[in-house]
């Protein structure tokens, strides 16, 4: 199969820096390729030079004829007096455009509360973003090129994306992908090309398999060097002791990777955090006792008595607006409650990591910056680290330990902020998106930090790999004022969306709003109708699923029953569904 966009020979760089060094590669109908590296490394230049907006400094880019290609920017253009209408469907009518099933159920899923007669100009910058992901998604391309598209999405809508896209790469569109969501990329991706050091290495699967490869690669290479070193104490003996040397070549085994990780114990030890976090906390540090708050038209803690000891690691999840930000700030008393009270225990020493960033001062440079904080700091797993050594890991070398902070990328001040929390020995972290703008190396890095630091942990992520990795139970608000225990953990918090959003349409057309005009009545009957489609559209290719299922299952009684079980399940959702359609047309 022909290629759509071939690169052969690239070479570009800025300054005195190669970012790219003789690089080809390519990209045919139906592969989605995730692309990882360290920020900085390349990635973007690369997406940059594949779509045509860079011409490379030697090489060359080869594009198919009459390919269309989709372009997901960081930062987006726009006209003036442009709505959201003019960006997504050129200005169509809703009969026109949504008469397109799968057109109407992104719209639903990614713009649900978003009118379409807003100009983009009144948009925030992550409605404005996911309004410029929607419009690529809508047109017929050939290639799409996604750069963090997950950004600004909750995990609900990314998990519509990641099967939106699988549909549409069945169908042959191609995707190029740049994203830090590791969940998202092992959902969606064929492939990974890592970016690094001027060249790009390929690895086939998706996120898990590049994993898998690349530890089997530092795995050989290790050997390598030590088979070296091992040589080279032979020769040595040889040398003192005029015997000749004898060497022995063992065979490889792909086998290694497996038993490497079978090998690697947990990623921390709970019994012993909880118990060291009881050492440094006590046994109290939040009891929200009866806490209520609201906002104009919603509230969004009702009467929330929850308590969180010392060693619990909790992450949060929740539709945009349903409060995530609003129970940070609570707990870090940066807002008080309309009711109830908020008891914190005695000892606490917590650390709160924002959305924002204006906390750092532009003009202060890097290094200074840290070791004003503390120069030499006792990490909380005992281990004696230096500012110097610390930066260091979390990328900041060379130029950059001097660079003033306002000069800084997004990413790279999203780490200086969290590396100055860590230097001030907190023993409560709240963590509100702290996955933003860092590229995947260094989320690692922060992941390594957090499995061995004994503390009460609270994190606020869409990034569903990050949350599951650090933290231990998943809690939802779910937008009602109640904040729900979820022993599933977001494959629960999802089914719950789903059941509820097919409850909620299935009343819709019982309880039609007195007030609407016949017009406006017409268009919600029609928004009824296309969420209806879409969620029978979901139940059929479940019901679709269990059935292959089955037959696969068919000497497997035991298993057999459990998804007989679950199609009885699917069917009665599918008739339940088809009786509220039926209703809403008529």
């Amino acid at each position: 199969m022909a290629n759509l966009v071939n690169l052969e020979s690239v070479t570009h760089g800025f300054g005195t820096r190669t970012l790219l060094d003789n690089v080809s590669c390519g990209i045919s109908a139906r592969e989605v390729i995730g692309v990882v590296g360290r920020n900085g490394d390349g990635k973007t230049t690369l997406l940059r030079i594949m779509t045509g907006e860079l011409e490379p400094d030697a090489g060359r880019a080869i594009r198919a004829t009459n390919a269309s290609i989709g372009v997901l920017r960081q930062v987006s253009e726009h006209r003036e007096g442009e709505t959201v209408r003019d960006r997504i469907v050129a200005g169509q009518p809703d009969h026109v455009w949504a008469a397109d099933p799968a057109r109407r159920a992104v719209v639903e899923a990614l713009l649900t509360d978003i009118d379409l007669e807003r100009p983009l100009t009144e948009l925030s910058g992550g409605e404005r973003r996911r309004v410029e992901l929607v419009a690529v998604l809508l047109e017929p391309h050939d290639l799409v090129v996604l750069d963090e598209p997950t950004n600004h999405l909750d995990v609900e809508a990314i998990a519509f994306l990641a099967e939106y896209l699988r549909d549409r790469t069945q169908a042959g569109l191609a995707m190029l992908v740049v994203s830090h969501d590791r969940w998202f990329l092992d959902a969606v991706c064929t492939r990974i090309w890592e970016v690094h050091d001027g060249v790009v290495d390929a690895y086939d699967g998706g996120y898990a398999a590049y994993v898998l490869a690349r530890v089997e690669r530092q795995r050989v290479a290790a050997a390598n060097e030590a088979r070296r070193k091992n040589l080279a104490r032979k020769e040595l003996a040889w040398l003192r002791r005029g015997a000749p040397a004898r060497t022995s070549k063992p065979k490889f085994r792909i086998e290694a990777a497996n038993v490497l990780i079978a090998d690697e114990p947990p990623p921390r030890d709970k019994l012993a955090l909880e118990q060291f976090a009881v050492t440094r906390l006590g046994k109290d540090v939040f009891d929200l006792i009866n806490v209520n708050y609201a906002v104009p038209e919603r509230v969004l803690l009702d009467k929330l008595t929850w308590s969180i000891g010392p060693g619990d690691r909790i992450g949060l999840v929740g539709v945009n607006g349903a409060g995530k930000t609003t129970l940070l700030d609570l707990l870090a008393d940066e807002r008080e409650p309309d009711g109830g009270k908020i008891k914190r225990g005695k000892t606490l020493r917590l650390a709160y990591l924002s959305q924002a960033v204006a906390e750092l001062d532009d003009e202060d440079r890097v290094l200074p910056s840290v070791k004003r904080l503390r120069e030499e700091t006792k990490l909380a797993t005992g281990r004696d680290a230096s500012a110097s050594s610390l930066l260091e890991e979390f990328g900041f070398t060379g130029d950059k330990l001097v660079a003033r902070i306002g000069d800084l990328s997004g990413g790279e001040r999203r780490r200086l902020q969290f590396l100055r929390l860590l230097l001030t020995e907190p023993n409560v972290l709240l963590l509100d998106e702290p996955t933003n703008d860092l590229d995947i190396d260094t989320l690692t890095v922060i992941e390594d930090y957090l499995d061995t630091w004994p503390g009460t942990l609270i994190v606020v992520s869409h990034d569903r790999y990050f949350l599951e990795r650090v933290t231990d139970v998943t809690y939802a608000l779910l937008g009602d004022g109640s904040c729900v225990l979820l022993p599933g953990g977001v494959d629960e918090y999802l089914d719950r969306r789903r059941r509820a959003q097919a409850a909620e349409v299935a009343s819709v057309p019982s309880s039609p709003a007195p007030t609407k005009s016949d017009a406006a009545a017409e268009r919600q009957r029609k928004k009824d109708l296309a969420r209806i489609e879409s969620q029978l559209g979901k139940a059929e290719a479940e019901i679709e699923k269990l059935h292959a299922a089955m037959s696969a299952s068919a000497s497997d009684y035991e298993k057999l029953a459990q998804l007989t079980e679950d199609l009885q399940a699917a069917e009665v959702r599918r008739d339940e569904l088809e009786e509220a359609w039926l209703e809403a047309a008529d």
